[in-house]
Parts: structure tokens; C-alpha cells; sequence
């Protein structure tokens, strides 16, 4: 990328809190196929319920959303260091 390239960031930020925010409904509606009254809370602890502990596919599925949380925080830490680039 050259130094004057200038990224709209809001349009950065929308699309990743967009998929984020996507993937926690998705797990949260999967979670829900075996933990009927699982709530957004406790998707934190999923430990909580056997069922879902030991899933490979809602494990699966967490792990994707851990891997788009951290590319979220990535994109932070690039903005923070290069605020000239970002409007």
C-alpha cells in the first residue's frame, strides 16, 4: 500500500462488526438446536453445558468467531499505529 492511500475506516469497521456480529447469531441459533433457552450470556460460557462443550461443530464455529474477534483487534492495533491512513 502506498503512503496516500487513506481507508474510510467506518466502512472497515461496519463490515467487520457486520460478520462479527452475523457469526454470534449463528452460533447463538446452533447452540439453541441442543440448549434450547441459551442465551447471549451464556455463549461466554459454553463449558456450562456438556452438549455444547464437546460438540465439534459448535467448537468449530466458536473458533470462527474467535478468529474474526481477532482480526477485529488487528485492525484496531493498525488504525492505532497508522491513524493517518484511516479517515
Amino acid at each position: 500500500m502506498s503512503n496516500d492511500v487513506v481507508l474510510d475506516w467506518s466502512v472497515i469497521e461496519a463490515l467487520m462488526n457486520e460478520v462479527v456480529e452475523g457469526q454470534k447469531k449463528q452460533l447463538l441459533s446452533f447452540g439453541r438446536q441442543f440448549v434450547p433457552t441459551l442465551t447471549s450470556e451464556d455463549m461466554l460460557q459454553p463449558n456450562d453445558y456438556p452438549v455444547l462443550e464437546y460438540h465439534p461443530q459448535f467448537r468449530y464455529e466458536e473458533g470462527v468467531l474467535a478468529g474474526m474477534q481477532s482480526l477485529q483487534m488487528a485492525l484496531q492495533a493498525i488504525k492505532s499505529q497508522c491513524p493517518e491512513r484511516f479517515e
